[in-house]
């Protein structure tokens, strides 16, 4: 689907920092967290590892759910990527596969 949204969240390790965003090309865009691409965040902090995510069906859906996630206290995130990724493995090879 070409207007698929993702929503996602890297962090630096286990219980660490955490980012919320929104990207049309998931893979694409935990790529270049992990490659230091994007300013700030994963320079600063670390963020690297892809550890959560949800697909929509258009990438409005996503920056909506984006805004949503980032409103919500920290424990509450926690939650939700430990309800996905009970080890915060990162994800980056199993949504970076053709």
């Amino acid at each position: 689907m070409e207007d698929q949204g993702f929503v996602y969240i890297m962090a630096s390790r286990r219980n660490g920092t955490i980012y919320i965003g929104s990207a049309h090309a998931l893979p694409k865009r935990a790529w270049e967290h992990r490659n230091g691409v994007v300013e700030g965040i994963k320079k600063k902090y670390g963020c690297n590892l892809l550890v959560w995510y949800e697909a929509h069906e258009s990438l409005d859906a996503a920056r909506l759910r984006e805004r949503q996630m980032k409103e919500w206290r920290r424990a509450w995130k926690i939650r939700e990527i430990e309800g996905l990724n009970p080890e915060w493995n990162d994800l980056y090879n199993a949504v970076a596969r053709p």
